[in-house]
């Protein structure tokens, strides 16, 4: 194999770790998708390491690790606040027997020889080993990650105290020796996802490799080679007994990728998706009205894409892809229209909705959430006719957490549906609704007293004279926040209960006045945000 990179940035706590290993005699290779990532420039949301030595000897050298699992990996914990460094998993060379449930090998015995590691391995891309080498304290170059800055430290012959403690908040450049028996790194430069040996028996192995083919295809915007491909669909019934824990985090990570159009598209055309969603199978062939210039699963698709590309929540890009899932057992023809329709689609995918997440085992709270969102996406948004009064409706109904993530919803929609514009003005004007109903309203409430006190400070029965107090109270309070203080306004109150009744009827309608004035302009603010009247 022709080296083409031999330095790399690794983060010090997995350096240490590393260095650890190799100083007590072991072997110490980072492998797996944080190599993958290194040679794509990525950054991985993880770091692997696989070596000679036990799972007992790898905890005699780390006082602070656990091992709690039959596959031989001890987790190492360091002290970084990267979530993605906290643990350094470190895993014995392994040897595996068959996989008599498609899931997990029936044993695990531990090697000394590294390729029988690289070779159980599911991608090329995946099987390559990387050994880094000590850092050279000449001409280190240490990157600070949150800054972006580069200090380079020349002619050291050892870095000093200081320097690294400080680069446990840096990554450093390091030489590496890679091990690629399986060309990885050529198909990483081809783009394409390739089944390390026999993919019929990599896949036969775990079936989950089905999915996990397709999710780092969205992932990467790679391809997956021919004979993997086959591979996939000769053996996507094996699927159906993969435990629906494991489909949902692929899935999810398909979802959470730029990509999970293509990706859902390719989960369908190599014969997956029937397994899963068969729901979203379905809609494919489903045309919908002239409202729509897709059908219903082309729809649904460019509506989760719209989602991916704002970088929108798991809980967004679920609604948007499952909103009209229900369309195609609500579809009818109408003579009276000369078109298709679709009533209820909305109440009835909310239950299909809850039973895909239930199947699939997603957490309930976010079930529940991704339901509402698709119950409540076919909200009226007709601003000439909409009132506050239901726009108060709709809070109450989805949620005042949750309704922005509904706007969204409808949004992504929008330009799923082939239009040009996901926020024209009727959706800003009733974004500017959803804000002048939710936005505190202006009145002596917000007063840290209340009328009851007043009529004890002031000594005075219960009148419109408590109103008058009320208001002018309320005037200075708009004037200047740090008024509204129990003990100011209760000095007020009583300066004030000694005017006359005609005096303080007219300081309290010049405190209405001020009130209506400061909502009104409250209220044009708000418009003024949207582009709206």
């Amino acid at each position: 194999m022709t080296k083409e990179k031999d330095t790399f940035c690794i983060p010090e706590e997995v350096a240490k770790v590393a260095e650890t290993i190799e100083k007590k005699g072991f072997e110490a290779y980072l492998v797996g998708g944080c190599v993958r990532d290194l040679l794509l420039e990525r950054k991985p949301s993880d770091w692997d390491i696989t070596t000679n030595a036990t799972p007992d000897e790898i905890q005699k050298l780390f006082a602070e690790s656990f091992y709690e699992n039959e596959y031989g990996t001890v987790g190492v914990v360091t002290a970084s606040e990267d979530p993605t460094l906290k643990v350094v998993e470190v895993t014995p060379y392994r040897l595996e027997g068959a996989y008599s449930d498609k899931r997990r090998p029936d044993s695990v015995s531990f090697s000394k020889n590294l390729e029988d590691d690289l070779k159980r391995r599911d991608f090329t891309i995946n099987a390559i080993a990387l050994k880094i080498e000590p850092v050279n304290a000449i001409n280190d170059t240490l990157t600070d990650i949150s800054k972006g800055q580069e200090i380079i430290h020349k002619g050291q012959n050892k870095m000093s105290d200081n320097v690294r403690e400080n680069s446990k908040r840096h990554n450093i450049n390091h030489k590496g020796h890679l091990v690629d028996p399986y060309k990885g790194q050529g198909d990483l430069k081809k783009t394409l996802i390739k089944s390390v040996g026999n993919p019929q028996e990599r896949f036969a192995e775990d079936g989950l490799r089905l999915l996990r083919a397709v999710r780092i295809a969205a992932e990467l915007g790679f391809t997956i080679e021919n004979e993997t491909a086959d591979a996939i669909f000769k053996q996507n019934t094996i699927l159906k007994e993969i435990a629906p824990e494991r489909i949902r985090d692929e899935f999810t990570k398909i979802l959470m990728s730029d990509r999970p159009m293509e990706g859902i598209m390719l989960c369908s055309k190599l014969g997956l998706l029937q397994h899963f969603l068969p729901e979203i199978e379905q809609s494919f062939q489903v045309k919908q009205n002239k409202a729509h210039s897709f059908g219903v699963g082309e729809h649904l698709l460019k509506t989760v894409s719209h989602a991916a590309k704002k970088g929108f929540s798991l809980e967004i890009r679920l609604a948007s892809l499952l909103h009209d899932i229900s369309k195609p057992e609500t579809r009818r023809w109408s003579e009276e229209k000369k078109d298709w329709t679709f009533y209820g689609h909305d109440v009835t995918g909310a239950r299909t909705t809850e039973r895909i997440l239930t199947r699939l085992k997603f957490p309930v709270k976010l079930t529940e959430k991704v339901v509402k969102l698709v119950r409540w996406h076919m909200f009226f948004s007709d601003t000439e006719v909409i009132t506050h009064s239901a726009v108060r409706r709709l809070l109450m109904n989805v949620g005042k957490e949750n309704i922005w993530d509904l706007m969204n919803v409808r949004a992504c929609d929008r330009i799923g549906t082939g239009r040009p514009k996901e926020s024209p003005y009727r959706l800003r004007k009733y974004h500017s609704l959803i804000e002048e109903v939710m936005h505190d309203p202006i009145t002596v409430g917000m007063l840290k007293i209340k009328g009851g006190e007043v009529v004890e400070i002031a000594k005075i029965k219960p009148s419109p004279k408590i109103g008058f107090i009320l208001h002018a109270l309320l005037e200075e309070v708009l004037d200047d926040s740090n008024k509204n203080t129990k003990e100011y306004l209760t000095q007020r109150t009583v300066e004030l209960s000694a005017l006359s009744d005609k005096e303080l009827e007219k300081l309290g309608k010049k405190g209405k006045e001020k009130r209506v004035e400061t909502e009104e302009a409250k209220i044009s603010e708000i418009r003024g945000k949207y582009w709206v009247k």
